[in-house]
């Protein structure tokens, strides 16, 4: 590669770019659409494949629309399938089209997808209760306990502070709801076609799960991803056969042996080179073979569906932030249903601190401060509490 490739492909990466940020922007624009469609249509007896159908089938057509007449051919589509994991359920539930699960009243639903245009990765999830009133009891409590985590965390990645700061305080805003922030979740840095940076924040750090201490730096882009339960917080696989999403282990070569998993593999190779997919996404007869013997030589990596214990209750808040030199900006993200709950951070000094952060630099020179477009995430001001005792995401 010629220097001025390397400088250009530099450039390309960074948000100094404002081509990168307007593509980052219009991926969050269409995900925050498909999350809207498919959170209306969390009702009861709704099968959960079709809810994940429904948000992988809106992002498909709606980034099929955007940059088509480009000089050069852009990469676009899902960046993560549509997953739909309920109650305990933690993560990565996105069954096969012939299961048969639906929603029921109350159910407390987890919604996680991610969109991206030329690489440039947007990712959401949030939590919808099935109910026409207001969240009350402990489902508030953990929901809230994942909002307001959320909303400190997105005060305090920022340039300066390191990712330590932002793994001891969410757990610390859990605790004051009595709730667990589940062990095993990372948020990383986001890069052009790279959905998992080596830059990460740890959910909970314990022995077992050490990662490098990073600063957070102007310019970078995090998926920040919160995820609180009412149990114990130690997430278990339990059935492997629930697992359908995969992402191609890009450094892994072997000569496959079946034919299937040949077809399976060529398939992936070519539709699925670099972003998760779903099995539902392949030739489906043949998938569940070949999938097993591409697992077994590592040529992909799972996304397993993890549980708490029956009974408990699981919320998950994820948001794509872009740390601009005028602050941050949260490009993802829904509006959460109104919350009751049982605890209050009304009497937690450091919670309160932290929530009344501002989210955008203090500009020199003391010029007009520009107003922020109608539904724009990303004039996050010093934190409100609202009238339901969970602090409100816009």
């Amino acid at each position: 590669m010629s220097s001025d490739d390397e400088v250009r492909e530099e450039k390309e990466l960074d948000l100094s770019s404002n081509d990168v940020v307007t593509k980052y922007k219009a991926a969050a624009e269409i995900l925050n659409n498909a999350l809207k469609l498919v959170v209306s249509e969390c009702k009861p007896k709704a099968k959960i494949v079709d809810l994940c159908e429904k948000g992988d089938s809106f992002i498909r057509e709606q980034t099929a629309n955007v940059y088509k007449n480009a000089k050069r051919k852009i990469e676009k589509g899902i960046a993560f399938p549509t997953c739909v994991s309920v109650n305990n359920t933690v993560c990565h539930f996105s069954p096969l089209a012939t299961d048969e699960a639906v929603l029921e009243e109350n159910d407390m639903v987890k919604i996680d997808m991610g969109c991206h245009i030329d690489g440039f990765i947007a990712v959401v999830a949030h939590t919808h209760v099935v109910t026409n009133g207001p969240v009350t009891g402990r489902a508030a409590d953990v929901l809230a306990a994942a909002n307001t985590a959320a909303e400190v965390a997105l005060r305090l990645v920022r340039p300066g502070k390191k990712n330590k700061d932002v793994t001891e305080a969410i757990q610390k805003v859990a605790a004051a709801y009595d709730c667990k922030i589940v062990e095993g979740v990372l948020s990383h840095q986001l890069k052009q076609f790279v959905i998992d940076g080596n830059k990460v924040v740890l959910s909970v750090s314990n022995a077992d799960t050490k990662v490098d201490d990073a600063e957070f730096e102007e310019n970078e882009v995090y998926a920040i991803d919160i995820v609180t339960s009412t149990g114990e917080g130690k997430p278990k696989l339990l059935d492997e056969k629930q697992t359908t999403i995969y992402k191609r282990a890009v450094d892994k070569n072997y000569h496959l042996k079946m034919k299937a998993s040949r077809f399976i593999f060529s398939e992936i190779s070519q539709k699925f080179p670099i972003m998760p997919f779903t099995a539902r996404a392949l030739e489906e007869k043949r998938a569940r073979l070949g999938l097993v013997e591409c697992m077994n030589h590592d040529l992909l990596q799972p996304y397993p569906v993890l549980h708490e214990k029956p009974g408990d209750l699981v919320a998950h808040i994820k948001f794509t932030v872009l740390l601009m030199p005028n602050g941050s900006d949260k490009i993802t993200s829904h509006q959460l249903q109104e919350l009751q709950p049982t605890k209050s951070i009304e009497d937690d000094a450091e919670i309160k601190a932290w929530l009344a952060l501002g989210t955008k630099s203090k500009k020199k020179g003391g010029g007009k401060k520009k107003k922020g477009k109608k539904g724009d995430a990303a004039e996050a001001e010093p934190m409100e509490e609202s009238t339901n005792g969970a602090p409100s995401q816009e």
